[in-house]
């Protein structure tokens, strides 16, 4: 091998090298290292939320330490399995969490996979009237972390999305305000902004584009920033 192709090997090497470190520090699931000056911050909820941890981090920068449990939080049935191994056994400041668009979503009989609404036996993963119920469960035990809390409510189903009746998103935040007015916990309304922003979210799709999970991040910090503890 000659030297100029012995030099471009290494810099080749270098650069994969630096791309998969890169890769691995951006994952939104990897678990991060407490800054302990910085209030602590726990975002729960689904593939939506894993979609706008990082940039909600990135913008939250120095200002606070953002978790997230490292899975899909999926329906409040998982919720209600999961959430004291989510909690763990440290202090948060703010949690700002979601659950909905899997509680509504329509599944195969004897399963949790997502299927079409017309198809035979499809029904909704967690009805709604089941839903509230998990849902005031779920506040309760947030609310014994003593951690301000942020309920982010379930943005919309497009048309044209597969597993999922368009309108469903509103009558489900319906029933989550209830139990948030209940409790007293302040409402971040994500579904008027995505409505208000259409550009954010993928065609036939609950799913959002790069640019609109970092615009829904920017939403969260507006609101994460009103409840970080004071210095």
């Amino acid at each position: 091998m000659t030297r100029p192709q012995w030099m471009f090997t290494i810099v080749l090497l270098a650069a994969a090298a630096t791309m998969v470190a890169a890769a691995k520090k951006e994952n939104p699931m990897s678990p991060i290292k407490d800054d302990p000056n910085l209030p602590r911050v726990l975002l729960i909820g689904d593939s939506i939320s894993i979609g706008y941890t990082l940039p909600t981090r990135h913008l939250l920068a120095g200002k606070a330490n953002v978790h997230r449990p490292r899975t899909n939080c999926g329906p409040t049935t998982r919720g209600l399995e999961h959430i004291d191994e989510w909690l763990g056994d440290g202090h948060w400041d703010v949690i700002h969490f979601n659950w909905g668009l899997h509680d509504l979503k329509y599944i195969a009989p004897d399963s949790d996979k997502l299927t079409r609404v017309d198809a035979p036996g499809a029904h909704q993963q967690v009805p709604i009237d089941e839903y509230e119920k998990n849902l005031d469960k779920l506040v309760q035990r947030l609310k014994k972390t003593g951690a301000k809390l942020i309920w982010r409510n379930t943005t919309p189903c497009p048309p044209g999305n597969v597993g999922r009746v368009v309108g469903d998103s509103v009558k489900y935040n319906q029933a989550a305000l209830r139990v948030m007015k209940k409790y007293d916990v302040p409402v971040q309304d994500m579904y008027t902004f995505v409505m208000e922003h259409p550009d954010t979210q993928r065609k036939a799709n609950v799913h959002f584009t790069s640019e609109g999970y970092k615009a829904l991040a920017e939403t969260n910090v507006v609101e994460i920033e009103k409840y970080l503890p004071k210095k």
